[in-house]
């Protein structure tokens, strides 16, 4: 049985080396965080 584990994992890391998948809620990004914020020196409740 572990042997085919091992298989099974190294087709699946080949085939999203090859072929990765795109997963969105990896990428998406809401708004400008809090570093933005401080950056600009606006409090997080003025845009609320």
């Amino acid at each position: 049985m572990g042997f085919i584990k091992l298989i099974v994992a190294g087709v699946k890391a080949v085939r999203d080396f090859f072929a990765p998948r795109y997963r969105p809620e990896c990428h998406y990004m809401r708004g400008p965080g809090p570093a933005c914020a401080r950056r600009e020196g606006d409090s997080p409740s003025a845009h609320a």
